[in-house]
């Protein structure tokens, strides 16, 4: 036996020893603390609204919480118990019960009136203004628990709102905005609400100058003795707020500071400033142009402070990328006399050059492990005006390690340079965009070398100009006008027509590609509130190619319009990716994708090209299925290709998956997969080479639901926020490629046949999640 496995079996044997009971360690005269359980209105035939969510708020409030447990097996305790409190700081021992335990929680340690007060003022803040609680423990052998009834009342509703009556500036704009109010009669009572509505009318008075008030400064006074559980509500501003709250207050003076630093605080205080516009810029080096910060500060002279210049202003600074710190200093002139804010804004430039470098571990459905390397060399700032060059070249490497008789490596090489302008550069068009965030103009070129070891390699060429720009946080937009590529095969003339003949496939693959065209991303996303109980993520794009330039590209002898003798590619090309993520408690999501894709090719072209067409199969895809490996249609590759690449004009899919937590950082899955790929027309082969067609690979709309793959498994995933890595064992329950009334395999399953498994298991490692 290995040295290194003695202490991990030693281990198990111990936490199954251990395991015989959870109460080894707790002290003699002493209970284990097992939870705490709530009972709402015992006597009470009547539940109240919400109540389960109530429950578990009350229950979720009290203190101390339990140990930690897993399908009711308190794992941290378990091992603590291998070794109790050890004697010395350090060691296995230590490791095992302070690092990987934890120790008993006693029933002693629960406070029932701390807890009764805590869980009264809950159902007080909630509404239930006449809330008793009381707590009692219950013991069980050497357990326990507490026990706490709640006897909460009816609910109290609010019944009149009034808003300060007097003449006054600042309760005048409160006046004009009482209508967006969230105290609304008949709602329930609510601290919360309550809370919200002082952030509102604070927000309200923000944005018209009143730069100290606060929330603080607003008081909503309740008088519950109406009768009928109703309450009334007074808002007022408070008799002691100070002076400087509630006067509002100009911009006086805007002074920046690009180029800031501690160590050259006094020394850049005492420049002579360059006057622009509303600024006063202290920059003795020239770092930024002066025009840069007409895009990025929106206050202007003489005019009220406002909340959302503020905002905007800070957001702007930040998300620019040139400043690796920024900060907003508003000076009073003279609190107590004046009314004028002087505003400095301090900007510390990140360093102007840096060298990144990633590497990536791949290991692909196809049976295909490999690593990709990349190095990035960022220049920030190239023209004075926060415009940003990054220059990459990356490396990949594949080396196949199953799925094939024949062995094979592929390598990847790219080159790529972009740069980024933070504004829109349109011709004869100035766009002043005024939200929080910065519209970008990003033009990039880049150079791919695939090579698929001794098969073929390609050639890939690409350039775009375009513009990348955020309408609010949830929407983006991304438009490139002009956007180029050509593709270029390169293949040993004495293995064209085997290789052909062996993977119909590479017809369409190995083809010269010139696109010249347009393409338009729109993405919709509320992941970041978390908050929410679903939330949705939309994607979709629209591209053409050919088009306009194909009015001006004259015919060549064949009667294709061609550009520097390649086929000049010609379709339209949509794609709508929607995902919904439901919360069906606070451990469980229930995950859902939709995936549709539509290509319509015209005039020189009968298909998309190879590069722009949709595959299924894969880590991210159908996960039953190897990737590239599905359809066309009810089509079945069976020339045992290494690289399996079937594509097709049309594309459906639906993933479902659950996700639950196991332990820790550990998450588990199970899931459902569903759709295929079509050819809009019949792969018809060449003329003469009944071989290179593609039979079943075609489109038609009655048979879609007969020819969709379907796939299921279950996925480990380990997930440390800032990295997901990701286990999915998959295998197939419709095959699309089998006969008809043969497509459903469920029958088949047999998971210990080493056969079957051999045949059907696909195992997919990735890095995030699937969708």
């Amino acid at each position: 036996m290995k040295p290194q496995i003695r202490p991990i079996l030693f281990l198990m044997a111990c936490f199954v020893w251990a395991g015989c009971s959870v109460t080894k360690r707790v002290p003699e005269g002493q209970y284990l603390y097992t939870g705490a359980e709530v009972i709402i209105n015992p006597d009470s035939a009547k539940k109240i609204v919400d109540e389960k969510a109530v429950k578990n708020d009350l229950e979720s409030k009290t203190r101390p919480k339990p140990n930690k447990s897993v399908l009711g097996i308190r794992y941290k305790l378990l091992l603590y118990n291998i070794y109790g409190k050890p004697t010395k700081q350090k060691g296995f021992k230590h490791w095992v019960s302070a690092k990987l335990g934890e120790p008993p929680v006693l029933l002693s340690e629960v406070k029932l009136k701390n807890n009764n007060a805590v869980l009264g003022s809950y159902l007080i803040s909630q509404g239930y203004l006449q809330g008793i609680v009381t707590g009692d423990t219950i013991v069980k052998g050497k357990k326990g628990k507490a026990i706490y009834t709640a006897v909460t009342g009816q609910r109290y509703k609010l019944n009149n709102i009034t808003f300060p009556s007097d003449t006054g500036n600042l309760t005048k704009i409160i006046a004009q905005n009482k209508d967006k109010t969230l105290l609304k009669t008949g709602n329930f009572y609510d601290l919360d609400v309550f809370k919200n509505e002082r952030e509102r009318i604070d927000n309200d008075l923000k944005e018209q100058g009143y730069f100290y008030f606060g929330p603080d400064d607003i008081i909503l006074q309740v008088d519950s003795t109406i009768g009928n559980h109703l309450a009334n509500i007074n808002v007022r501003i408070k008799n002691i707020a100070p002076d400087a709250a509630v006067k509002p207050y100009t911009i006086k003076n805007i002074d920046i500071y690009p180029n800031y630093s501690l160590r050259r605080d006094s020394v850049i205080r005492h420049l002579k400033p360059l006057e622009y516009n509303d600024f006063e810029i202290f920059d003795d080096k020239k770092t930024f142009k002066p025009k840069f910060f007409d895009r990025l500060v929106f206050f202007k002279k003489n005019e009220l402070y406002n909340r959302t210049d503020h905002s905007q202003t800070l957001n702007r600074l930040v998300n620019v990328g040139v400043f690796q710190d920024v900060r907003a200093e508003f000076l009073p002139i003279d609190s107590s006399k004046n009314d004028q804010l002087d505003l400095n804004i301090y900007l510390t430039p990140l360093k102007k050059n840096s060298l990144s470098f990633s590497v990536l571990g791949t290991n692909k459905s196809n049976g295909f492990v490999g690593s990709e390397v990349k190095v990035t060399q960022t220049t920030r700032n190239l023209f004075h005006a926060g415009e940003q060059l990054d220059l990459s070249l990356s490396g990949g490497f594949e080396t196949q390690v199953g799925g094939g008789t024949q062995k094979q490596n592929s390598y990847s090489l790219t080159a790529e340079t972009k740069l980024t302008f933070p504004r829109l550069i349109v011709p004869f068009f100035h766009f002043d965009a005024t939200n929080a965030y910065i519209p970008r103009t990003i033009a990039s070129l880049s150079y791919q070398l695939l090579n698929r070891g001794s098969l073929y390699s390609l050639s890939a060429f690409k350039g775009e100009f375009g513009y990348n720009f955020k309408e609010n946080k949830y929407k983006e937009h991304v438009f490139n006008p002009i956007s180029i590529s050509y593709v270029k095969p390169n293949i040993d003339s004495a293995k064209r027509d085997s290789l052909f003949l062996a993977n119909p496939a590479f017809n369409y693959t190995l083809q010269k590609n010139f696109l010249i065209g347009s393409n338009y991303n729109f993405t919709f996303t509320n992941q970041m509130e978390d908050e929410r109980r679903n939330n949705m993520y939309f994607f979709g794009s629209l591209e053409t190619a050919g088009n306009v330039w194909g009015l001006f590209t004259p015919k060549d002898a064949t009667g294709q319009k061609s550009l520097l003798n390649v086929p000049l590619a010609q379709f339209v090309r949509g794609e709508v990716d929607f995902r919904d993520y439901f919360k069906i408690n606070r451990n469980l999501k229930w995950a859902n994708r939709l995936n549709i894709g539509y290509g319509y090719a015209y005039g020189n072209s009968t298909s998309l090209p190879f590069v722009r067409q949709f595959f299924a199969g894969g880590s991210n895809d159908i996960r039953a299925f190897a990737a590239r490996s599905l359809g066309p249609g009810s089509f079945k590759d069976t020339t045992n290709s290494i690289f399996a690449d079937q594509g097709g004009d049309i594309k459906i899919m639906l993933n479902s998956e659950l996700r639950f937590p196991i332990v820790s950082i550990l998450q588990g899955a199970a899931f459902i997969d569903a759709g295929n790929i079509w050819l809009r027309k019949e792969d018809l082969g060449e003329p003469g080479k009944p071989n290179t067609a593609r039979p079943g690979s075609g489109f038609k709309l009655k048979n879609v639901f007969n020819e969709m793959a379907v796939g299921t498994g279950l996925g480990l995933r380990v997930d440390a926020k800032i990295l997901v890595v990701r286990l999915d064992v998959a295998f197939p329950i419709r095959k699309p490629y089998l006969p008809e009334g043969q497509r459903w395999v469920i029958d088949n399953i047999a998971f210990g046949s080493s056969q079957w498994r051999k045949e059907n298991l696909i195992y997919n490692i990735g890095i995030g999640y699937p969708f």
